[in-house]
């Protein structure tokens, strides 16, 4: 394997001058409420009613193309409208323990 001398030296000095990133901890001051409010209007009476309206259509789509896909992306856009929330919260908290 031959190494090339000029992208060995862009690669040192590239390593020696980028800096320490760190993940951002804060701002939940800031979008906490937004987030809270988000999270209740998609678990709440309006995430139902989106999902309902989306069953409905796949439904109707459904039912035009004599094909059930379209309820099953209803379906799943439901799901998704009611859940994700819940999932992106988990996602987003999870943490590896220190070994």
């Amino acid at each position: 394997m031959r190494i090339n001398h000029q992208q060995l030296a862009v690669l040192v000095l590239a390593a020696l001058l980028c800096g320490s990133a760190m993940a951002g901890t804060g701002g939940n001051a800031e979008f906490g409420p937004v987030y809270l409010m988000i999270q209740g209007w998609f678990q709440g009476t309006l995430g139902k009613i989106i999902a309902l309206t989306a069953m409905g259509v796949g439904l109707t789509a459904g039912v035009v193309r004599q094909n059930i896909m379209a309820v099953v992306t209803g379906v799943g856009m439901g799901l998704g409208t009611y859940y994700g929330p819940s999932i992106v919260d988990q996602l987003v908290v999870a943490t590896l323990p220190m070994v």
